[in-house]
């Protein structure tokens, strides 16, 4: 058998390079064909997420278990998107629109996102009980050593007490009344310029549950219906208690 000659050995060599030339361009293209389409997907998926803005408008329920407690809530007065998942939570951050107590939905997204500075949204956490008092409890025995003793009126019948410059507490204020549970109603609020910062600047704890407590933040104008602010939260979250593990 005759041995190639030099032209046919380089005629092969560059029909071998052109084909994996050509391969190599159509890898090439076949990535970006995939990249493309991927990119729309992804571009689809993240743009109806900015669109929402980390909220959900899906009113289906979640199971969350904290502590000893099992909870169905609805997707969309989950605050954050993370905590939308069933399972376990050290914490779970719910948000509900004032006076309805409903969660996010596309009519009421304004709200939500506090166009014109609406701050219509109360801002909750439940998470498993660190104090053996909450807010009422400590009244007596912690914040009446921390506030001055003469109070000014507040809205609906509340007391308000100053801090005294000591306590640590810079910019608030205590308001104190009587509560329709027979409890005394406490909440702490912000003052001057950092409560007209505040989408929520006032704020109250309550045992809740089995061994949980249940934080409600809000705006201060909220406080001339604190009432029944108080008693909708509470009735509001309890409803999602659906049994002690």
């Amino acid at each position: 058998m005759a041995n190639p000659t030099i032209d046919e050995v380089q005629s092969d060599s560059q029909e071998f390079i052109d084909s994996r030339f050509v391969m190599r361009v159509f890898y090439v293209f076949a990535a970006l064909a995939a990249a493309s389409i991927l990119i729309s997907v992804a571009g689809k998926t993240i743009g109806a997420s900015i669109a929402m803005d980390g909220h959900s408008d899906d009113p289906a329920h979640r199971e969350i278990v904290i502590g000893n407690n099992v909870l169905s809530v609805p997707a969309n007065v989950i605050r954050f998107e993370k905590a939308r998942q069933p399972g376990e939570a050290h914490r779970l951050d719910l948000y509900f629109r004032w006076p309805s107590l409903d969660g996010y939905s596309q009519p009421a997204r304004d709200d939500f996102n506090n166009r014109d500075g609406r701050r219509n949204i109360v801002f909750v956490s439940i998470e498993p009980r660190m104090m053996s008092r909450d807010m009422s409890g400590r009244l007596e025995p912690i914040y009446r050593r921390l506030v001055e003793p003469t109070p000014t009126p507040g809205p609906a019948g509340l007391q308000a007490y100053r801090f005294s410059e000591a306590a640590g507490y810079a910019n608030e204020e205590l308001m104190v009344g009587p509560a329709s549970t027979g409890e005394t109603y406490v909440a702490r609020c912000l003052t001057g310029q950092a409560a007209a910062e505040s989408l929520a600047g006032c704020e109250r704890d309550v045992h809740f549950a089995d061994g949980l407590s249940l934080t409600y933040r809000f705006p201060a104008r909220f406080l001339g219906d604190w009432k029944a602010l108080d008693d909708a939260i509470r009735k509001r979250v309890a409803g999602f208690i659906q049994a002690a593990r």
